[in-house]
């Protein structure tokens, strides 16, 4: 099997994907901005090649690097980045290379237009919050008041995480987003409250999950990202069964297979006439990759389960063979803070607190850091409230008592 995995340096957690394909006898041809000399050995360990180019945005360079490798190497069975930038480049090589396996350009837009999505909702059974593409003032204005009442949520119609999202409250926000999004496309829909949940799942080429996953975000990534806030979410050990059964819903209506995918819900905070009773699941969006950032990692250590080789087995023998849990399942719980805060503990008070339960602890990238912060800690705990007891001492300012903290 010849596979090219586009950026297997960023996230740097990603070579893992590459590590696992080798591991599964795979030849692993990666494509990426980073110079050779300045990969990471992890990196160059987990590839049979790269080829470098100055810019992955430069779609020329990227297939000139695939028909490089298609040269040598004989026929490219596929061709993957598990990362939402890049997936429009990921179809468009596909359709020119004749690669079967992952979607090509019309039906991956389809995929990520949040307004087609609504559609594949309904089919699937599951409610979702009322939307309308944003079009005139006075047109958009008679929408909204047709789903009720500002405040409105509006977000690009094929964003990539929480970038361009608002909150809309008044008529002098719409009028500020029509004047300024250009030719941005962008939706508006119903603002809903709640946590956002994901259903995360490795499914085969039937479209049936090998391994699944459901995180859990209090605030949202768009709240976080816009006020700033200091961000925390958790992988859980389980999957709550009536999440389960709405993403296997979803995944079957919009026809999703042999792909990672992470499908995002809010729980509903209240009762919400049309929509479901408090505690009631509604379809946010779809997304046909990963979760980003350290969230694969977060998974593994949840479940005790490499959920790198469990995607590759699935790549490789459309089933897991070499991805058994090796450890007991945890809460996985991740607590982010912002460079210019002053907290009450630092980093050695938190390392001395939590010890072992500590996984992960260190810089975020910056292109990460507006959702996800400037430092990261990262622990898998017993319970749900050793969780909350671990992101109140991470996330504790230092006016509430003891020393500042970094």
């Amino acid at each position: 099997m010849n596979f090219v995995f586009v950026s297997p340096q960023f996230p740097s957690v990603y070579w893992r994907f590459c590590a696992a394909l080798r591991r599964n006898g795979a030849r692993v041809l990666g494509i990426g901005d980073t110079p050779y000399d300045q990969l990471a050995q992890e990196v160059t360990d987990a590839l049979d090649e790269y080829y470098w180019v100055s810019s992955l945005e430069d779609y020329d360079q990227a297939f000139r690097a695939v028909a490089f490798f298609s040269f040598k190497y004989g026929k490219i069975d596929w061709i993957e980045s598990n990362n939402e930038h890049w997936l429009a480049q990921d179809a468009r090589l596909r359709e020119d290379f004749n690669v079967l396996t992952g979607p090509r350009p019309a039906l991956l837009a389809r995929w990520q237009s949040k307004a087609e999505q609504k559609p594949l909702y309904a089919a699937a059974g599951v409610p979702t919050a009322r939307q309308a593409r944003l079009t005139s003032f006075d047109e958009t204005r008679w929408l909204i008041g047709e789903m009720g009442h500002f405040p409105v949520f509006a977000k690009p119609e094929f964003g990539v995480g929480s970038g361009g999202a608002r909150l809309l409250a008044c008529d002098d926000d719409l009028r500020e987003l029509l004047a300024s999004h250009g030719d941005v496309p962008y939706v508006v829909e119903q603002y809903v409250e709640g946590d956002i949940c994901s259903y995360d799942a490795i499914l085969d080429s039937r479209g049936e999950p090998l391994f699944e996953n459901q995180e859990e975000f209090p605030p949202s990534m768009a709240e976080v990202a816009r006020l700033g806030l200091d961000m925390s979410y958790r992988s859980r050990p389980e999957v709550d069964p009536r999440l389960a059964r709405l993403g296997r819903a979803v995944t079957r209506a919009f026809g999703l297979a042999r792909r990672f995918v992470h499908l995002e819900f809010f729980r509903l905070a209240h009762d919400r006439p049309g929509l479901g009773a408090a505690g009631d699941y509604v379809g946010l969006e779809v997304n046909v990759r990963p979760p980003g950032g350290l969230t694969p990692e977060m998974m593994c250590w949840a479940h005790g389960v490499d959920v790198y080789q469990a995607w590759a087995d699935m790549v490789c023998f459309d089933e897991l063979r070499h991805a058994a849990p090796k450890d007991a399942p945890a809460h996985c719980v991740y607590a982010g803070r912002r460079d210019g805060r002053a907290y009450a503990h630092d980093e050695a008070e938190v390392r001395e607190r939590w010890g072992r339960a500590l996984v992960s602890v260190g810089r975020v990238p910056d292109a990460l850091s507006d959702e996800l912060g400037n430092y990261q800690f990262t622990a898998r705990l017993a319970s749900d409230a050793e969780a909350d007891e671990f992101v109140a001492y991470v996330h504790e300012p230092a006016d509430e008592g003891g020393s500042d903290g970094d």
